[in-house]
């Protein structure tokens, strides 16, 4: 990947004149080509999940965090920096984590692993945050019984997502590197059967929240190029964000 990869946000090409959709690649590979480029370029989904999700987290100071799918840590660097005493960050990309390692705050705080099978020990954690990872894993109930397994009692689970809205509408994620404009594929899950599978190992949901883009996120756009299309694109709910709590005393808030 060369350095003069961008990160933009598909935004319903065929409907705002963008051209043909771009190739799609595997999960796997399109990690593998974004790694060197994910953190250096302007992404409105994930400054508007940030501006939402940091409000809705508790008092960490001293709590054990996980960061599932952790890309290159965007997560569990902002986790730590609020305070938990102990941070995990996990994914399945090796150039990703290559990325997160060199960041001093985390670098040895990551671990190789699958959402689905996790190395840790029941009620390790007391809260976790899965970022964009769903759409990429099919089988949800495997996450759900891992999650179950490794929170505490009462633990903190937030869960965000492009918000079905907008991926009936045509938006994707995606990034251009110097084979071209790339989305990687994905397998999106309502959120009903979200709920209805973390409700079915013990979760219970405490908050679901439809976000929208608005005029912080407008200069991302701008910088993108892609100014024309902010007016149109504020009035979709662009990112969902589903808070659980875990166990007996989930119903505490």
């Amino acid at each position: 990947m060369n350095g003069s990869s961008t990160v933009t946000p598909v935004i319903d090409r065929q409907v705002y004149g963008l051209g043909a959709i771009p190739c799609s690649v595997s999960v796997e590979e399109g990690y593998a080509r974004w790694a060197a480029t994910y953190d250096h370029t302007p992404n409105p989904l994930l400054a508007l999940e940030q501006r939402c999700l940091l409000p809705l987290l508790p008092n960490i100071s001293g709590k054990r965090v996980l960061d599932l799918a952790c890309g290159t840590g965007r997560w569990l660097e902002k986790l730590l920096a609020a305070g938990s005493v102990r941070g995990v960050g996990i994914d399945l990309s090796w150039p990703m984590l290559g990325v997160a390692r060199k960041k001093t705050a985390i670098g040895g705080r990551l671990a190789r692993a699958d959402c689905r099978k996790l190395p840790f020990r029941k009620a390790a954690f007391d809260l976790a945050v899965c970022s964009f990872a769903l759409a990429h894993i099919r089988n949800l109930s495997e996450l759900a019984t891992e999650c179950s397994r490794v929170l505490q009692q009462s633990a903190h689970l937030y869960i965000t997502e492009l918000h079905p809205t907008a991926y009936a509408a045509g938006w994707r994620a995606g990034f251009r590197d110097h084979q071209g404009a790339l989305q990687i594929e994905t397998a999106p899950h309502a959120l009903s059967e979200i709920v209805n599978v973390f409700g079915g190992t013990g979760f219970k949901l405490s908050c679901a929240l439809d976000c929208f883009v608005g005029e912080s996120e407008r200069p991302l756009f701008t910088s993108a190029g892609k100014e024309r299309l902010f007016d149109a694109a504020r009035l979709v709910p662009a990112v969902s964000i589903l808070h659980f709590r875990s166990g007996s005393l989930a119903s505490e808030k």
